[in-house]
């Protein structure tokens, strides 16, 4: 099995050229708006254990990596109001190059006929239009998928035997077959790819550096299975 790691919301940079759009919102990017907190720290401390990783430090306010081409959600209010050849540039520059190098390497990987799993990971805003989010860790997948819905299972179980009191919850806060980068990527392999998103409480992010002990967890939860599945 090869592992994919990736971060679609590492960070929130603004190209010098778009920073106009956001002279009177410049605090919206240090929200949880602009970008997932702690997330970059622990995609950083995965890292060790994938065979390709990849992550973007630009905001998603600029332009959402992790949604179709299709959705409403694709550009913010912010940069909505770009001109369509300004958009297909900005999805020239930023969009294009970051999906296709990744889709490109599953490919490879599923030509070579290995098993990959795709780990998107993410962190989410403990409070949300004031309401509390009752979450830990969130496993995202395809509940169609028996594959991925097992591997989802078994790090649960992994997660927990690191720390019997996280609170493990599957396709939340959102559902993994909503749209995203993995949706998409399952539709463009169907066989021998596996995509999942973790998604971690920004809770445990303390100045953009995500809490030890939940980094490790994650870490020796995932290297587990690894471990198991290259040992069959």
């Amino acid at each position: 099995m090869k592992l994919i790691l990736t971060c679609e919301h590492g960070g929130n940079e603004i190209p010098e050229t778009y920073k106009k759009l956001f002279n009177n919102n410049k605090a919206v990017l240090e929200s949880h708006r602009g970008y997932d907190l702690g997330v970059l720290n622990l995609f950083q401390h995965l890292e060790p254990l994938s065979d390709a990783s990849y992550f973007s430090t630009t905001s998603r306010l600029l332009v959402e990596l992790n949604r179709s081409l299709f959705s409403k959600h694709l550009f913010s209010e912010f940069s909505n109001g770009l001109s369509k050849h300004e958009k297909s540039a900005v999805l020239k520059t930023y969009y294009f190059p970051y999906r296709t190098a990744i889709e490109y390497n599953i490919a490879e990987y599923i030509k070579s006929e290995q098993q990959v799993l795709h780990l998107s990971i993410h962190s989410f805003t403990q409070n949300l239009n004031g309401d509390e989010r009752k979450g830990d860790i969130g496993l995202l997948y395809d509940s169609r998928n028996k594959k991925e819905k097992e591997f989802c299972k078994e790090l649960k179980v992994k997660l927990l035997e690191q720390n019997p009191n996280l609170n493990v919850r599957f396709n939340y806060p959102y559902l993994g077959k909503s749209d995203g980068f993995t949706t998409f990527l399952r539709k463009q392999f169907p066989t021998n790819y596996l995509g999942i998103e973790i998604e971690v409480n920004q809770k445990y992010s303390e100045n953009n550096v995500m809490a030890l002990n939940l980094k490790q967890a994650l870490y020796k939860g995932i290297e587990s299975i690894l471990f198991s599945s290259k040992a069959n």
